[in-house]
């Protein structure tokens, strides 16, 4: 018999760990895997109540499934939303959201600063279809004042934007916008539940990619759509239902397990980030750093006020444009190439030749997407390691393709630039240079022990903070 629920409020550690569960009546401990695309029925009687709604049971993977619902409700308790709905990758996720809401003659209202895959459903998809669309800067409120001038059925923001880390002020925009009969639908994969919940400040539906921070580490696709119950299950289910976004069950689960562990990662990689932050702030190859709290960031204030940390990503801008920045990236040996973000491991993509290479130039440069922009997302590596790595790569990108390089010529190495050999005189046979005599041997010495950098690592990473600080790392270096 399945113990009562909790009858007080639970904290998000613990909504990561058992937000949703559903035991079978095997009582398992680990939340069950229903790996199957469809259910049985006991008799034709209750297969035909069951489609016709008077009885609640299974029908079809693609409808519910067991561990799909896992995953919503853990998710809707997280976010404080009434529903959600899980689907097959964050993009199905957006677009249900929109093209579920939206007909033909409705109009709306996005923010600039979009993911390339979501600013080409409004500026591309949507317009095909009848529906119009308008471009604001999401930053500037006067801009969202003049565009709901007119009536809008729906709005689209991301908070912070992909990739420049742009914010925008929630509870305003929210405001304006229910003035203008819109609801809001705010992509938050980039702050995340732990970091900020946009319908605190007045959001209607919230969008993420749960192959994000939700999965953490790389293995699989999902996306989910959390908004109130009458939404979700009059506007949203028949669209998801008929068009078939669903997530598979091994997704689901994947993503589940993962959440476990979401309010470990993430805080991790915030200090993570924010110290990298301030370290690039300080390079003179780096042009700008977008980190929300960086003091240095335009909308600082708003971000103290809306979120819990800076987030996990770093946007900057290196000096030299592409070759240059091309030149950074190649040389980083830590830090992986690759367009996903809210890895366990470091990654870093080059957002005007992947992300964002097929939103017009113009577009990117009125967004701030230069040839010298780079997108970091910030892993669970030492972030010792990821700076060393981080200020190598900047020191090759400042070095020019003409500079002299060592090249290897067997055990020898010789520079470029080695001035040549002196001439041999004419008519002398050139002398053998002087023995120089060996000095002897000095009697050897003991050799200081070389700080074993992983120990002292993992003490640190386990170190009580309420206990007495560590000594610093020059006082325990022996002097050689």
């Amino acid at each position: 018999m399945a113990k009562p629920a909790p009858t007080r409020p639970l904290r998000p550690a613990t909504l990561l760990v058992r937000g949703g569960q559903m035991r079978s009546n095997l009582d398992e401990t680990s939340e069950a895997l229903y790996l199957t695309s469809g259910f049985v029925y006991d008799s034709a009687s209750q297969a035909e109540k069951t489609f016709t709604g008077e009885v609640s049971h299974y029908q079809y993977s693609r409808f519910g499934n067991p561990t799909i619902e896992m995953l919503e409700a853990r998710l809707a308790q997280l976010e404080g939303a009434e529903a959600c709905r899980a689907t097959a990758t964050g993009m199905a996720a957006v677009s249900s959201a929109m093209l579920s809401h939206l007909k033909t003659g409705d109009r709306v209202v996005a923010s600039r600063a979009l993911f390339g895959s979501c600013h080409w459903i409004v500026s591309t998809l949507l317009p095909r279809y009848g529906i119009q669309t308008e471009f604001v800067d999401g930053g500037d409120l006067e801009q969202w004042k003049a565009a709901f001038k007119r009536p809008c059925q729906l709005v689209l923001l991301e908070t912070p934007s992909n990739p420049m880390l742009e914010l925008v002020d929630l509870a305003a925009v929210c405001e304006l916008a229910h003035e203008a009969g819109a609801i809001v639908v705010v992509d938050n994969v980039f702050a995340t539940p732990l970091l900020q919940r946009p319908m605190k400040f007045g959001a209607d539906v919230v969008v993420y990619s749960a192959t994000k921070h939700f999965d953490g580490q790389g293995r699989v696709l999902g996306g989910a759509v959390l908004g109130s119950k009458k939404w979700i299950e009059e506007v949203l289910q028949p669209y998801v239902r008929n068009t078939g976004p669903a997530i598979s069950a091994f997704n689901a689960w994947v993503i589940l397990k993962g959440l476990e562990t979401m309010h470990l990662r993430v805080p991790a990689m915030c200090r993570s980030a924010a110290a990298i932050a301030q370290m690039l702030e300080e390079r003179a190859e780096v042009e700008r750093v977008h980190y929300p709290f960086l003091a240095s960031h335009p909308q600082y204030g708003l971000a103290k006020q809306q979120m819990a940390a800076g987030g996990t990503l770093v946007t900057f801008d290196i000096k030299g444009g592409k070759e240059a920045t091309f030149r950074f990236l190649d040389a980083l040996r830590v830090i992986d190439i690759s367009n996903n973000l809210g890895d366990s491991k470091s990654l870093i993509t080059h957002p005007a030749t992947t992300t964002h290479m097929r939103v017009p130039a113009e577009e990117r440069a009125r967004l701030g997407i230069s040839e010298g922009s780079v997108r970091l997302s910030v892993g669970l590596e030492d972030v010792a390691d990821l700076i060393e790595d981080i200020a190598a790569a900047l020191d090759a990108a400042a070095v020019t393709p003409a500079a002299p390089r060592a090249k290897s010529a067997g055990k020898q190495v010789v520079e470029d630039s080695a001035p040549p050999a002196p001439a041999k005189a004419r008519g002398k046979k050139a002398e053998a240079p002087a023995q120089a005599t060996k000095p002897a041997a000095p009697a050897p010495t003991a050799k200081p022990a070389a700080p074993d950098l992983f120990a002292t690592a993992m003490q640190d990473l386990f170190r009580d903070p309420e206990a007495e600080p560590a000594a610093k790392p020059s006082k325990r270096r022996q002097k050689g």
